[in-house]
């Protein structure tokens, strides 16, 4: 599973050829949870709140970057790192 960003102990990557809807998966110890790009909801497992808020800030701000990686994950293509947030 390729690592596009890592920030305050978040792991944040995709897996090639992941089913729909477009999303990514965060961990955070041994928290775990996939998040659908579009709605940024959580498809599957849970964080804790403060991790949630910054995966969810992080996100936002990062869309059209998630959604572009997303397209070459199905492609099995090389992703782009994503910047941290800060």
């Amino acid at each position: 599973m390729p690592e596009i960003s890592r920030f305050f102990g978040l792991v944040i990557a995709m897996y090639f050829s992941d089913h729909a809807p477009p999303h990514f998966h965060v961990r955070y110890g041994s928290q775990l949870a996939s998040i659908a790009i579009e709605t940024l909801t959580v498809l599957h497992g849970n964080l804790s709140p403060r991790a949630l808020g910054l995966v969810m800030e992080w996100a936002a701000a990062h869309r059209d970057e998630l959604m572009d990686d997303w397209r070459l994950a199905q492609e099995k293509r090389e992703l782009n790192p994503i910047p941290p947030l800060e």
